[in-house]
């Protein structure tokens, strides 16, 4: 049996979802239970793409009936730049920029475009200072 943590500290565990949906604590608690941590002090953050799929305004669906979902859609720079304001604090990046770049290249996977454009083409555009990125605010 693992050692029991000292619960003044702060200890980070990473857990996989699926498609960005944040998991029921009932989930959690077989994984964390061997741990001595308590299931009502976990908190549970998103990943980038569960902001990029609600920008993308779909209905919500029922995991246990429809698998494999692929989304597909456009949003637009704006959706982008506010997404990576929220997950600003979850990125290792030292500016806001570094941020986007981190959200349009998980807007691939999720299966969308911004802005009509491929993201990677995005990616090359801030790069080579074509589009501009506001100031971290």
């Amino acid at each position: 049996m693992p050692p029991k943590l000292d619960p003044n500290e702060i200890k980070l565990m990473y857990l996989t979802c699926t498609g960005g949906e944040v998991s029921a604590t009932s989930a959690l608690a077989p994984k964390i239970g061997p741990l001595g941590l308590s299931l009502k002090k976990t908190g549970v953050a998103p990943s980038a793409s569960a902001p990029i799929i609600r920008a993308l305004k779909e209905p919500p669906r029922d995991r246990k009936k429809q698998k494999n979902i692929k989304h597909s859609g456009n949003i637009t720079y704006d959706e982008i730049v506010n997404t990576a304001r929220q997950m600003r604090h979850m990125s290792l990046a030292r500016e806001l920029s570094e941020t986007i770049k981190e959200i349009l290249g998980t807007s691939p996977s999720v299966g969308c475009n911004v802005d009509g454009h491929h993201p990677h083409d995005i990616i090359d555009d801030i790069n080579s200072g074509t589009v501009e990125c506001p100031a971290s605010s």
